[in-house]
């Protein structure tokens, strides 16, 4: 069963986005862009790495470059689960 993404980000997920620069396979001096973005954990970004992997097993345009950033969204000592909440006059 997958995580959702509230669960994700209290496991230290954060948001990464990642700009591919590639070459167009019938037109090599072309560069096309592809973004590309999924919850992943810095510093190893393992999913990010996967995805690089895939591209350059299966995807004709060969890499030219890759920019990514990383951001986490809330971290354990962010969130609290409240239950109930009573105000007073």
């Amino acid at each position: 069963m997958e995580m959702t993404e509230t669960e994700m980000m209290l496991k230290g997920y954060g948001l990464t986005t990642a700009e591919f620069f590639y070459h167009m396979p019938d037109y090599v001096h072309v560069l096309n862009t592809f973004v590309w973005q999924d919850y992943d954990i810095a510093p190893d970004h393992p999913r990010l790495f996967k995805f690089i992997e895939f591209w350059q097993d299966k995807i004709e345009g060969p890499l030219h470059s890759v920019k990514f950033s990383h951001r986490k969204m809330i971290s354990p000592g962010e969130w609290r689960n409240v239950v109930g909440e009573f105000s007073l006059h």
